[in-house]
């Protein structure tokens, strides 16, 4: 793995770079190997937050500056991770060994799970319990990151695995008072995991259909921000559903209660909530509960409650507008977080076999655009209100154009309610590029056991093997730091002779 990487060094002789690479593995008495080795143990220059650099700089050209925290096998795990997470086969044949009736053979579902274990969710998962996960906070905390810590639980059916869930996500929250301060920015919690979603998707049927009616009576309805607008898709819901029954009534309460233990929990811990979004089929009714809870627990500028906007649905901007107006009417502060969205697939494939067009934008370009208009548009609104955005997105232009309209906004306006994220162990660079300009980012950091986090890194290995496999700016970059870190040690060499 390390010898496909490696290999695209063209100004390191191959035989001369493998050498040396065997040698500091082996010696760690050599001065040199150890500065090799061991760039963890001296961190960059301490960032000084409270001041902005003069120019709005998100720069790629410093190796060091981006990956000086991160020792050579942390580089060469990342490189190699991300490299083979880029080979479309490899996706394919991990999505069938996971569907495939191995799994229920003990011996085989162990080696699989461990051979998991060790490689993509060592890279993309923040570790198994509160301990190791705990570690990892610190780490990034200590290279000037913030945490987004996501239990990875989702989709549950039934009341008693509702409950199960958030006992979870009560522990993840009380977790976060035991952290360095700031070093957890967010919670992150799915509505599926807290909510049975045979009843997500009777609530998002009958607010569909109240978008088609409005003289539609739901007496069990609370106060919430618009959750559809007249571009909405309606094609989920094309006939009138039945009203909830009373046990259906009766379980929603209780679901919403669930999430009123999680966000009171949230104001008692100081840590702000972001609410995931998920298929279009349920979000009506995500969307829903999540703004219930907003117009309760946002207060004195305050939000505590974010909501998650998936930029890659035509109609996401003219949704941002309408639950913008209605909050600024209500005095409620805004919690949104942007993205551009993780069910592309699936929701195309959905909406096809309907016979209905896409919710997506017809074309990369139009969700490039509509992110970048709706992040242009929560930027502004943080600087005249008391709203707060998540931008999370890997895409450099997108970065890069966020950042130089905050700088021309005042990034001091804006400091302590925009959170730049970026998945973890993806788009290293983006991050500590933003990290090194002076924005506060966050890594969004799955955790659990395993079995329980697969779905989550079967589905980022689905939806994201596109951008791993076109974009390649880390793959270059952490390149070019080993290529830079290899001539130092040979250099280190030369003098010792």
């Amino acid at each position: 793995m390390a010898r496909s990487i490696l290999s695209t060094q063209s100004k390191i002789p191959k035989n001369v770079f493998f050498y040396a690479f065997n040698r500091l593995l082996n010696t760690a008495a050599s001065s040199s190997a150890a500065a090799f080795t061991s760039a963890a143990s001296t961190p960059p220059p301490h960032l000084n937050l409270a001041v902005s650099p003069a120019a709005p700089t998100v720069d790629f050209s410093d190796t060091k500056a981006l990956f000086g925290s991160l020792s050579t096998l942390e580089v060469l795990h990342a490189a190699a991770s991300l490299h083979v997470a880029a080979v479309g086969p490899v996706v394919d044949v991990g999505m069938w060994v996971m569907n495939s009736k191995l799994m229920d053979v003990e011996l085989a579902r162990d080696v699989i799970f461990g051979t998991v274990r060790h490689s993509f969710y060592r890279h993309f998962c923040a570790g198994e319990d509160d301990t190791a996960v705990g570690k990892t906070v610190r780490r990034l905390h200590n290279v000037g990151l913030r945490s987004m810590l996501d239990y990875a639980i989702e989709y549950a059916n039934d009341e008693e695995s509702c409950d199960r869930n958030l006992h979870g996500f009560l522990r993840t929250i009380e977790a976060t008072r035991a952290l360095p301060r700031g070093s957890a920015s967010f919670v992150v919690a799915k509505v599926s995991a807290i909510c049975p979603l045979r009843l997500l998707e009777r609530v998002s049927d009958l607010l569909r259909w109240q978008q088609k009616d409005p003289c539609l009576n739901l007496p069990w309805k609370l106060k919430t921000f618009p959750i559809l607008s007249e571009s909405s898709p309606l094609y989920h819901t094309l006939q009138q559903p039945n009203p909830l029954t009373n046990e259906e009534q009766k379980s929603l309460q209780i679901s919403h209660q669930r999430l009123m233990k999680i966000c009171q929990s949230c104001v008692d811990a100081n840590v702000p909530l972001a609410i995931d979004a998920e298929h279009t089929k349920i979000q009506p009714a995500i969307d829903y509960f999540t703004y219930s809870a907003a117009i309760i627990h946002n207060k004195d500028h305050n939000p505590i409650v974010y909501g998650t906007l998936q930029a890659y649905l035509k109609d996401a901007k003219d949704r941002l507008l309408l639950v913008t107006k209605e909050a600024n009417e209500m005095r409620v502060p805004l919690g949104i977080k942007l993205v551009r969205g993780a069910y592309m697939s699936s929701e195309s494939k959905l909406a096809s076999s309907l016979g209905f067009e896409s919710p997506i934008h017809n074309s990369i370009h139009d969700t490039h655009a509509c992110y970048n208009s709706c992040a242009s548009f929560l930027l502004d609104n943080i600087a005249t209100g008391s709203s707060g955005a998540i931008l999370a997105t890997h895409n450099v232009e997108s970065g890069k154009l966020a950042a130089k309209k905050a700088y021309e906004i005042g990034i001091e306006k804006l400091k302590k309610k925009l959170e730049f994220a970026q998945l973890y162990g993806m788009s290293e660079a983006l991050s500590y590029g933003l990290r090194n300009a002076g924005f506060q980012v966050s890594k969004y950091m799955p955790f659990g056991a395993v079995d329980m986090v697969m779905p989550y890194l079967l589905r980022r290995a689905e939806e994201n093997r596109g951008l791993l496999s076109a974009s390649n700016l880390d793959r270059q970059l952490m390149r070019k730091e080993l290529g830079r870190r290899m001539k130092e040690y040979l250099r280190g060499e030369r003098r010792a002779f």
